[in-house]
């Protein structure tokens, strides 16, 4: 008989909302490198998922580690998993936006690691129907999805859970246990997270779920924090994975019980920020290095067998999953929501004028015979400004906290970025009196009044 196979799939963003871009290598050093040498150093196999720019800034300020990720590449230990080149909530861009990006982090992915990923992830698994077409068109194979989404769009589960979303919630993350209360005894329900399946556009799908993830979560921060008198400990651990053990040779071939933060291990991350409302961000945390071997050592005690997500697809079973298309439009992971988001007052005030810029962007290239596939260099750097100015960690969290100010900052400046290079485009391209099309000057100054605006709000932490 087969060992039940388990997936670990950390997953890193440089972009984080507060962490300062001086603290970017502090990350790298104190996280990904600390599990970089961890995998390199035992018998672990795991996936590893990152934005194209977290690739492109390790290479800048710290190649010792990207040379790590590589040789784990290179050796089968690591199994490269993509998201867009920026971290964005892919719900609340449009489209062209999305798949634009996601090309591009393959690229660099492949140019750093010699292999080009075959598996997707969909930063805070925020959901839209089209998201399915934008991996399947990028060339992927997979996406990694999030399972407590997709269980909450069966009534039942949503009736007997009590959990319900809103585009003011935060998340439901600490009630989701609830979800799994309600399908231990369901096979049919337990499949979605033990099996692959497939959608209908042949995308195949592996499914994450908080249930196993935030418990692991809690363990690795070592944190009560008032919501219980002891924190958790390791027999809970041990105990999950004998519950899940026993369920996966009921329903399944494999679980995925840390598709989580790679910033956790190493650092409190963003912990205390979500959880707290307290303003401590990337706090030194290295025992949760050591918590992060102990669970994947437990998990090799308790029979399971290390795998990659390329593997799990080619031996498991694979069915067709005809319930992707119910998943709510604007839900994310955490049993909140995309549209959480779309609804902070900093996307509201830059969203507009960014979906103006990628108009500006669409006209003059339809004017000069280009497509999104064949920009010119300018119209391609604008459209890389434009998705960088996109990037979701400028935008959250709401109100008590927000983003930090040097976030929003980052986005305006790209914004400035987009504009002249739209500019440029039309100057060298003969149609810089067609003002029909786009406006630079007007759209400088539409960009410097949220600019005055934004820089004079107060920020979480100042």
């Amino acid at each position: 008989m087969n060992k039940p196979k388990v997936i670990f799939l950390p997953h890193a963003n440089i972009q984080y909302s507060q962490l300062k871009p001086e603290r970017r290598k502090w990350v790298m050093k104190n996280c990904y490198e600390k599990l970089f040498d961890l995998i390199l150093d035992g018998e672990y196999k795991i996936g590893f998922e990152a934005s194209g720019i977290t690739i492109d800034e390790m290479a800048d300020k710290a190649p010792e580690v990207l040379d790590k990720l590589r040789k784990l590449v290179e050796m089968g230990k690591v199994e490269p998993v993509c998201s867009p080149y920026i971290h964005f909530m892919l719900a609340n861009i449009p489209k062209e936006v999305c798949l634009h990006s996601l090309k591009h982090s393959m690229d660099v992915w492949e140019k750093h690691t010699g292999k080009r990923p075959k598996i997707g992830w969909n930063p805070e698994c925020g959901w839209a129907g089209y998201i399915p077409d934008v991996y399947k068109e990028a060339g992927l194979e997979a996406l990694v999805m999030d399972a407590d989404s997709l269980l909450l769009s069966f009534d039942e589960i949503r009736k007997a859970t009590g959990l319900a979303f809103d585009v003011a919630g935060h998340s439901n993350k600490n009630h989701l246990f609830k979800i799994e209360e309600y399908i231990k005894d369901k096979p049919e329900f337990l499949k979605f997270i033990t099996n692959p399946s497939v959608a209908h556009n042949g995308l195949k799908l592996i499914f994450r779920s908080d249930c196993m993830a935030n418990l692991l979560l809690w363990y690795l921060m070592g944190a009560t924090e008032g919501l219980r008198d002891e924190p958790i400990n390791m027999d809970e651990i041990k105990n999950m994975l004998t519950i899940w053990k026993e369920r996966i040779a009921e329903t399944g071939t494999f679980i995925m019980p840390y598709a989580e933060d790679a910033e956790y291990i190493g650092s409190s991350a963003y912990f205390y920020v979500k959880q707290f409302n307290q303003a401590r961000f990337f706090e030194a945390e290295p025992n949760s290095v050591v918590r992060f071997k102990e669970i994947l050592d437990n998990a090799k005690a308790a029979g399971y067998e290390f795998a990659t997500p390329s593997e799990v697809l080619a031996e498991g079973d694979i069915f067709e999953n005809e319930y992707v298309d119910n998943i709510e439009n604007g839900v994310a992971w955490h049993g909140g929501t995309a549209k959480a988001w779309a609804n902070t007052e900093y996307s509201r005030i830059m969203d507009p004028v960014c979906l103006s810029i990628l108009n500006g962007i669409k006209a003059v290239a339809e004017k000069l015979g280009e497509t999104i596939d064949t920009l010119d260099t300018d119209l391609n750097n604008a459209m890389m400004a434009l998705a960088s100015a996109w990037v979701s960690d400028s935008r959250w969290p709401p109100a008590p906290t927000s983003p930090g100010r040097f976030n929003v900052r980052e986005s305006l400046d790209d914004m400035y970025k987009a504009n002249n290079a739209i500019k440029a485009a039309m100057e060298k391209g003969g149609i810089a009196d067609k003002k029909g099309l786009y406006s630079p000057n007007l759209m400088y100054t539409q960009i410097k009044a949220i600019d005055d605006k934004l820089m004079d709000m107060e920020y979480f932490g100042e």
